[in-house]
């Protein structure tokens, strides 16, 4: 009987230690502050995401109590009714503004109280009613459901809006790539600015031009081909509108202020075009924005255009690299072009006479070649 008693006893003591510790934790979770808590209504006239029972309320950032219980208004489903404990020492007045604030990456809510005048009376209790807050409009914004419905927006005008973006920046990247073919332009523009507002400005030397040839055998039938003369491509050493002449391999340098009549990659389109309208392929040859779907298009490589000083003698110098593409993409012939010819000095008049002479020489090859393949 003694062995029985002792484990009544043990069992007794351990139930009541149990019974304490649930009294504890019940105590922690439900008693706010010394003086007990008070309960509030706070009606929502919005969704509220992640707003839990047990969720924090904050008076001015400092936490005063918590969420006791959430609930629909039956009379109106789009109205949100929570019940919050707040420490009962918490003058919650009339004013209070009701917010909602999203903790962390979590998305938990908490309610926010606010402020409150001095002046305006406490909220109390009206019987068994609980003193009701209003939350504003904007309160329970989820800027992640709000940011996503933007993004929608956004997608959805750029769909609807794809091909005028396309011609945009397409017409964009035209006018960059004709700003920066004509940058010397642009100078020489902002030069005469200058001196018209009394400044020296930069001194622009003789303006030469390269004559496309004429001399061409009349076509014996007309040409049925189409062929697009695209922007030839060159380093960036002869992307200028300077006349250059070159002491040595991998060396260049302008010939005093002698300058072409545009920028060079321009002007060798614009001359070789030139050139075969004047051999009757007038109908034939296209710039690249006037033949989308042209049979053939030609690609230039400007590998050489200077005056050679390497040698006692000067020599004008072109040389380029030619390529037929046809309407599929594929490069169906290549060929090397260049010529060489003397240069009776190196001042713009005789330097830009050598280097037409070659330059007509290369183009009366380029076109008789190109035609026998087309």
């Amino acid at each position: 009987m003694e062995f029985k008693a002792r484990f009544e006893v043990i069992g007794a003591f351990t139930l009541a230690v149990i019974a304490l510790l649930f009294g504890f934790t019940y105590w922690l979770n439900n008693t706010v502050g010394s003086s007990g808590a008070k309960l509030y209504k706070v009606e929502f006239n919005r969704p509220v995401s992640g707003l839990l029972v047990g969720g924090s309320v904050f008076f001015n950032g400092l936490r005063v109590g918590e969420v006791s219980a959430l609930s629909l208004d039956p009379q109106n489903p789009a109205r949100l009714e929570a019940v919050i404990s707040v420490n009962a020492d918490i003058g919650v007045r009339s004013d209070t503004m009701v917010g909602v604030n999203y903790q962390g990456l979590t998305g938990i809510a908490a309610i926010s109280l606010e402020g409150g005048s001095v002046g305006a009376p406490i909220l109390l209790s009206k019987g068994t009613e609980l003193p009701v807050l209003r939350a504003s409009n904007r309160a329970g914004n989820d800027w992640g459901r709000e940011i996503s419905s933007v993004l929608v927006k956004v997608n959805d005008i750029l769909t609807e809006n794809r091909q005028p973006l396309k011609d945009t920046i397409a017409n964009l990247s035209t006018f960059t790539k004709s700003l920066g073919g004509n940058k010397q332009r642009v100078e020489n523009i902002l030069n005469g600015l200058e001196r018209m507002a009394g400044g020296k400005g930069k001194k622009v030397g003789l303006i030469y031009d390269l004559l496309p040839p004429t001399d061409f055998k009349p076509l014996a039938s007309k040409p049925t081909w189409r062929l697009v003369i695209n922007d030839p491509t060159v380093l960036l050493a002869l992307n200028t509108d300077k006349i250059q002449m070159r002491p040595k391999a991998g060396q260049s340098q302008p010939i005093g202020t002698a300058r072409w009549s545009d920028n060079l990659p321009n002007l060798i389109q614009e001359k070789i075009i030139q050139s075969y309208e004047n051999a009757g392929y007038a109908s034939s040859v296209l710039r690249p924005l006037e033949g989308e779907e042209s049979d053939h298009k030609l690609l230039v490589n400007i590998r050489g255009f200077h005056i050679d000083t390497s040698k006692p003698q000067p020599r004008g110098h072109v040389e380029f690299m030619a390529k037929l593409m046809n309407g599929e993409g594929k490069v169906i012939a290549s060929r090397l072009i260049k010529s060489t010819v003397p240069a009776h000095g190196v001042d713009g008049k005789q330097a830009s006479n050598a280097l037409g002479i070659a330059f007509s020489q290369c183009v009366i090859e380029l076109i008789s070649w190109s035609a026998a393949l087309l």
